[in-house]
């Protein structure tokens, strides 16, 4: 009896023991296949990076107008179709003069009056020059002779240091006196000694007075004569380039405004370019701003696309961009940075992309897509992102050797992509395997030893999953 409880404890601790070990065995293996299933590989390669930025916008043309009648009336005559081309300045269409409006019939006589007025302005200018030209030379004399007989007056010496204005006053007080002085002895009949010497002093009197106003009057010519050769001088800047500014200004705004309401009786093309839309037909009835015509310059088009504030900075005009259209799949045209805009009401700034080679098939308004090439690299080597780990402040990548198992190697990297970045310096070679997004590392060296020798990476640009068998060996899936 004790016999047999002896066996039938043996057989609960065997298969206690055995039950321990299988899980303990199973649990292993499938942490093993899990972990296995999670280390993935790729290569090292060697090449350029392009480090793009993507973005959307609309297809635009280099210039575009939308053009709306400015006035009522008839439509009596169209000159255009979709898809014409015209030139700056080229009739549309046109409305019938009798059902304009009278002021625009009207600006037609306006404008032979404005015309006629400007001329006039030139011609009276040229005579005006003509008259200052003749009176320059009549008054330049008129100065000369004037300040000839001033220089050559004799001045009293008593009248010296008198203005001709003070001598004036002081000999016509002086006459004064001497006539009041004289007037009692003038009418007697005996020529005394005392009229004589009042006749006298009346006499003297009256020759210094003379010689005061004499004074003056050269004085007041000379003061004329400049002033007149000073108006006809002044007159001479005035019309010697035609007539003033202002008065042409004056009449120019006359002309400008009869041709502007002579001009709302058609529609004309604003620049150089393609009819796009085209409503009017020959008898519409219109009124101002009807919309009748749309032009598109398509002689360059552009691609204006909406950049994120984070990165506007990286844009520089002169990049190189690549295009792609919803509306032409399949097809890539070729752009550049034209323009980058420096102030923005969202947090999305305008960047103007300009087409080098646009189709036919690319119209205003298509939608695009835009890969800017921010910056291409030098050959050099080359690490998925998913590789590089940071450990201890250092960026670290690690290598698979056959035979050795797994190493870390500290890299430092320049430029990266979303997918690749460039390794500046670190113990690689192209080819090398390194481990992906591997979460424990340990699992990977004990993995990779079991596999000696006759391990090899995926092709360049492949990456390789290893997985574990039941059986203990590794294989290799893509």
């Amino acid at each position: 009896m004790k016999k047999k409880r002896y066996w039938i404890i043996i057989l609960v601790l065997l298969l206690a023991a055995g039950g321990y070990f299988g899980y303990r065995w199973y649990s292993l293996r499938n942490a093993g296949q899990q972990a296995a299933v999670n280390i993935q590989t790729a290569q090292v390669q060697e090449g350029e990076l392009s480090i793009t930025l993507n973005a959307t916008g609309t297809v635009r043309s280099a210039q575009s107008a939308t053009l709306y009648w400015g006035t009522s009336g008839t439509v009596e005559k169209v000159y255009v179709q979709v898809g014409d081309t015209v030139q700056a300045g080229q009739k549309l269409a046109e409305l019938a003069k009798n059902t304009l409006p009278q002021s625009v019939i009207s600006a037609e006589a306006d404008l032979m009056a404005a015309k006629k007025a400007l001329e006039e302005l030139y011609t009276n200018a040229e005579v005006a020059k003509a008259t200052a030209m003749s009176e320059i030379a009549t008054y330049a004399e008129a100065v000369r002779d004037a300040q000839y007989q001033l220089d050559y007056f004799i001045v009293p010496s008593e009248q010296a240091n008198m203005s001709a204005m003070e001598a004036l006053a002081v000999m016509e007080e002086r006459l004064e006196a001497a006539r009041k002085a004289f007037e009692p002895y003038r009418l007697s009949e005996y020529d005394n000694t005392t009229r004589q010497k009042l006749k006298e002093a009346l006499d003297l009197a009256q020759a210094d007075y003379d010689t005061a106003v004499k004074r003056l009057k050269y004085e007041y010519a000379l003061q004329v004569a400049k002033a007149n050769l000073a108006k006809a001088q002044q007159d001479y800047e005035t019309y010697k380039d035609g007539p003033p500014p202002d008065e042409i200004a004056e009449a120019q705004a006359a002309i400008t405004a009869a041709e502007a309401a002579m001009r709302l009786a058609w529609i004309e093309a604003p620049f150089a370019g393609v009819v796009t839309k085209a409503i009017p037909l020959v008898g519409d009835q219109v009124t101002s701003n009807t919309e009748a015509f749309r032009i598109d310059d398509l002689s360059t088009l552009y691609v204006d696309l909406s950049v994120s504030e984070v990165d506007i900075n990286q844009i520089q005009i002169g990049q190189a961009v690549t295009i792609t259209l919803d509306a032409l799949r399949g097809k890539q045209f070729q752009g550049e940075v034209s323009a980058v805009a420096m102030v923005s009401d969202s947090t999305d700034y305008t960047v103007t992309v300009r087409l080098l080679d646009a189709s036919d098939e690319v119209r205003p308004g298509m939608t695009s897509t835009a890969e800017i090439l921010i910056q291409k690299t030098e050959k050099s080597l080359l690490v998925p992102n998913e590789a590089i780990r940071y450990e201890n402040g250092n960026q670290v990548v690690y290598v698979v050797k056959p035979g050795e198992g797994v190493s870390a190697v500290t890299i430092q990297i320049g430029a990266s992509s979303d997918s690749y970045s460039q390794v500046l310096s670190g113990d690689l070679q192209v080819g090398d395997t390194i481990l992906l997004n591997t979460s424990d590392v340990s699992v990977a060296r004990g993995f990779f030893p079991m596999m000696g020798g006759g391990f090899g990476g995926p092709p360049p640009g492949e990456r390789r999953i290893i997985r574990q068998n039941t059986d203990g060996n590794s294989g290799g899936q893509p």
